[in-house]
């Protein structure tokens, strides 16, 4: 009689558990690189995602083995239209509560924007909160701002009511710069170029698809088990489940498939325009339809559905071969506009 088996492969990863539905739609950045380039800089961006097209460029990447020849590339489609500069807002540190805010500074929105649909008790401008935030710095940590989308901007979407986001503002040490330059942002907007250059890295954080309530089999990768051979409960689920003591949180169950909080690092931006006519397809993206304002063209996959609300961040861990290239533009020689309605 031989000895019983003590281990079995690993079903899936048990970094992405617990696998439960995302808390908000727009994630929320909870990790800030540290860039330095010597100006004040917002290190994130909110914008929608519309679908994916291809397009050929040059491989400009030393050491590949297509190094300047033409290659295909997959690229995901983000309206970027300028967000709204809502309220600047500091923080300081305390060792036992950590970060904490220390004073904020709201704007009087315009009434387009529609923000009463999200905040319905907004409160006034005050210039002597900004005279107090100022008399602070030197016990400041950091400082953000509040940034809104302008939905009405985007060709897509049908809603009103704008996204929020927390933008830390680093790329500089010199935290006097960083407010004169948050507080000359306030109650203007940002666009999408002032903030990332066209062949930079970014990082993605989004919601992803959800796919409802799902068994082992799909959730994990199980194998399914021989449907003719003495399972009468079932061949789609996991054998062992328990120990005596309770079910073990690492044996694969049924439950929430999709709709998480995901992370994708260093994805390159391709390319930038204004008018998004020009990379509208024929017939409009699917489940989307057409491109009107700013637009970047992202290499790969992101996470999510058309129209999902799209956080683009300044890398945290940039690889070694960018670091050693830089900031280089790509030559795009053709972008896909063939129809992606199907048959």
């Amino acid at each position: 009689m031989g000895a019983r088996k003590h281990s079995a492969p690993r079903r899936g990863s048990l970094g992405y558990s617990p696998r439960k539905r995302a808390a908000r739609l727009v994630p929320r950045v909870k990790t800030w690189p540290e860039v330095n380039l010597g100006k004040p800089v917002p290190l994130a961006f909110l914008g929608y995602k519309v679908g994916m097209t291809h397009v050929y460029m040059i491989d400009d990447r030393q050491g590949s083995p297509t190094f300047g020849q033409e290659i295909f590339v997959p690229v995901t489609v983000v309206e970027v239209p300028p967000v709204y500069v809502l309220a600047v807002r500091g923080y300081a540190y305390d060792p036992n509560r950590g970060l904490y805010t220390a004073g904020e500074v709201w704007t009087n929105p315009p009434s387009e924007l529609e923000l009463w649909r999200k905040i319905p008790t907004l409160g006034e401008f005050k210039e002597e909160k900004l005279k107090e935030l100022e008399a602070k710095l030197d016990n400041l940590r950091e400082l953000r701002i509040l940034i809104a989308t302008q939905p009405k901007l985007v060709g897509g979407l049908s809603k009103k009511k704008p996204d929020l986001l927390e933008v830390k503002i680093g790329g500089t040490s010199d935290l006097k710069a960083i407010y004169e330059y948050a507080t000359s942002k306030l109650g203007k907007t940002l666009g999408f170029n002032e903030i990332f250059q066209v062949g930079q890295l970014i990082d993605v954080i989004a919601v992803t698809k959800g796919k409802g309530f799902q068994g082992p089999v799909k959730r994990w990768g199980v194998k399914e088990l021989p449907r003719w051979h003495k399972h009468r409960k079932g061949s789609r689920r996991v054998g062992a489940r328990s120990h005596g003591r309770g079910t073990w949180w690492e044996i694969p169950a049924a439950g929430q498939m999709g709709y998480h909080r995901r992370t994708e690092y260093n994805k390159r931006i391709l390319a930038y325009g204004e008018n998004g006519l020009e990379i509208t397809p024929a017939g409009g993206f699917l489940h989307y339809g057409i491109v009107r304002g700013p637009y970047a063209l992202i290499a790969g996959s992101l996470p999510g559905t058309p129209k999902r609300p799209i956080v683009m961040r300044h890398p945290v861990r940039p690889p070694t071969w960018y670091l050693k290239m830089g900031v280089k533009e790509p030559q795009i020689v053709y972008v896909s506009l063939a129809s992606k309605q199907g048959n």
